[in-house]
């Protein structure tokens, strides 16, 4: 069985809207992943820089390998391969290139699955237990999701358009933007977490890698950066 012949289930999918909604508890705004250095430098400083920013991140950058990570780990609690799960929840955790980065993974990804054990428990997330490695939120919520019969091309743009919509929402507080600006930024990146969610659907971990460098520059400025709303 692939991931695209998983049942549709709408009690399945209404679950995986709670999980990213911005009322579940992971702690998601609280990190601007580098935002907040990048505002204050002058490299984002409106709505089209904003897009242009998250566009890369999304495509070519951090939230490219966030979509490998979750559509992998989908695939591995489908084939019920716990040591695939395992070897992807490791190289996840190892695959934050910050410091900063490493906190807001690890602590949304342990958040998440506080919540999700308490109040939707499965077996799949005991297994993170077991592991020895931080977890991360895409492996998390890939496997959780997979666990719930939820197709992958439904699943991970879900996922991806809460990632960028939760940077969105920091860089209208940032810049400032004003609401409608924001929810303008959203639409113009329709586009692109529809692109990264098809890239990362059929890619594997061998298409791992990262050409959004400015992102990681980004976030080792704010470690220092002396006013802070965010943190990371």
């Amino acid at each position: 069985m692939t991931a695209e012949d998983l049942p549709y289930s709408p009690r399945a999918f209404v679950r995986l809207q709670g999980w990213l909604s911005p009322s579940f508890p992971s702690g998601a705004y609280s990190y601007s992943h580098g935002l907040e250095w990048a505002v204050e430098a002058g490299d984002i400083h409106d709505r089209s820089s904003l897009v242009d920013w998250l566009e890369a991140d999304l495509c070519y950058g951090s939230g490219r390998n966030e979509a490998i990570f979750f559509s992998e780990a989908c695939r591995c609690v489908i084939a019920s391969n716990h040591a695939g799960l395992t070897r992807v929840a490791e190289l996840a955790a190892a695959f934050r290139g910050t410091s900063e980065f490493a906190l807001e993974s690890s602590q949304q990804a342990t958040a998440c699955l506080t919540t999700l054990r308490q109040v939707w428990p499965h077996p799949v997330l005991d297994s993170f237990l077991e592991m020895n490695c931080q977890p991360v939120l895409a492996v998390v919520l890939g496997a959780r999701s997979a666990a719930e019969r939820i197709q992958v091309r439904a699943a991970l743009p879900a996922f991806l358009h809460s990632y960028v919509a939760n940077l969105v929402l920091a860089g209208v507080k940032l810049i400032p933007l004003g609401q409608t600006d924001g929810q303008l930024a959203i639409a113009a990146l329709e586009d692109a977490v529809l692109w990264s969610s098809a890239q990362g659907g059929r890619a594997t971990l061998d298409d791992l890698g990262s050409a959004g460098f400015m992102v990681e520059l980004a976030s080792i400025a704010h470690e220092t950066q002396y006013t802070r709303l965010f943190r990371s």
